[in-house]
């Protein structure tokens, strides 16, 4: 039997010695993490739930995901949701001379499109196909990450994550086809960066966040690969009026039903998952509920279906799919067994699972 390779939060006081951090969330945090080499990867990811019921993402990244190679491929993607299920989507790689990123601050130029800010305040340009954009998102909540922000894999490698903005207020001015609209909104930023390609070390996860009444909720549940034992990492954060109230996974529990498939990725997902947090003086119960599929994407692409590399991912059982969703959140404070409050609003929330499609 393979030996199963230890995995972990890093949360100790020598795993913040180790990555150099400190407790408290600096500027710098949300800069260049990574410097080009192999396996490393880095994106800025912001998503904004809009006032019409439009759902915009917009990520700006240093490389490309089946990238085998060191150096950067920086590139960027925009994409829009409409009420009725209708999409707008941009996406470029520009030259790498008109290409900057910053290591004090989040602070990174692709030819005319830029995105600055300080951990509160972000201002995002976009001038790329069909679409102008510019957006303004303000935080409602500080700065967080759990622990010093890194899951280690072994003594090595890792993967990193930053909600810079777990919530903040969005204002969005677009120009589509010539067509233009204000719109505002609620908002997201995270930062994620790592030393190795994901599929070496997990098989999946669900992530999402949500903006419920008086509530902010960041909720993720990572299962890791086979040789770290399908060892379960979650994530979670629950605010209230723009102060914390409850992140310790140790009163965590997670829950999911109503199994689904996508022939598109070929991946079976849950429609229901919950999280219910009981500390002994404090009990929620968060539930994400799918209404629709708005992104469904194999990850290897065009790389998966050609030889070799067709018969180097089957024989290591890499099947990367991802599945972004729509639909309902639910928060629900309980009392014993009595629900005393509740409160529903609109969620996006994500699956991606590298591993060959399995419950594990």
């Amino acid at each position: 039997m393979a030996k199963i390779i230890h995995s972990g939060l890093a949360s100790s006081p020598e795993h913040y010695d180790r990555f150099n951090m400190k407790k408290e969330i600096a500027v710098w945090e949300d800069s260049l993490r990574t410097s080009g080499r192999k396996g490393e990867y880095e994106w800025w990811y912001f998503d904004f739930k809009l006032e019409d019921g439009s759902t915009l993402v917009i990520v700006f990244y240093t490389t490309v995901f089946t990238a085998t190679k060191a150096g950067f491929l920086p590139n960027l993607s925009f994409s829009l949701t409409r009420p009725d299920g209708t999409k707008v989507e941009e996406k470029w790689t520009p030259p790498p001379e008109k290409v900057s990123f910053s290591i004090e601050k989040c602070d990174i130029v692709m030819g005319d499109c830029t995105v600055q800010g300080d951990l509160h305040s972000y201002k995002i340009h976009l001038r790329v196909g069909r679409v102008t954009a510019d957006v303004e998102l303000t935080g409602n909540i500080n700065a967080w990450r759990p622990g010093a922000g890194y899951i280690y894999f072994g003594d090595e490698d890792y993967f990193a994550w930053l909600p810079s903005v777990p919530e903040g207020s969005a204002k969005v001015s677009l120009m589509v086809d010539g067509r233009s609209e204000t719109l505002s909104g609620t908002g997201y930023h995270d930062h994620n960066w790592g030393n190795i390609q994901m599929y070496h070390l997990m098989h999946h996860w669900y992530w999402g966040r949500a903006k419920i009444g008086d509530y902010q909720v960041i909720s993720c549940y990572i299962t890791g690969g086979k040789k770290y034992g399908h060892a379960h990492y979650p994530v979670f954060m629950l605010a209230k009026n723009g102060n914390l109230i409850g992140d310790d996974i140790r009163y965590l529990t997670y829950s999911q039903k109503n199994v689904a498939y996508d022939s598109v990725t070929r991946k079976h997902y849950y429609q229901t998952l919950a999280y219910d947090y009981n500390d002994g003086k404090q009990h929620y119960r968060i539930t994400y509920m799918v209404k629709d599929l708005i992104e469904q994407t194999e990850m290897m692409g065009d790389a998966a279906k050609k030889f070799p590399t067709n018969l180097i991912l089957k024989i290591a059982k890499i099947d990367a799919g991802y599945l972004r969703f729509t639909g309902t959140a639910r928060i629900e404070k309980l009392e014993g067994s009595v629900v005393v409050e509740q409160a529903e609003a609109p969620a996006t929330w994500e699956m991606t699972e590298f591993g060959v499609d399995a419950d594990v």
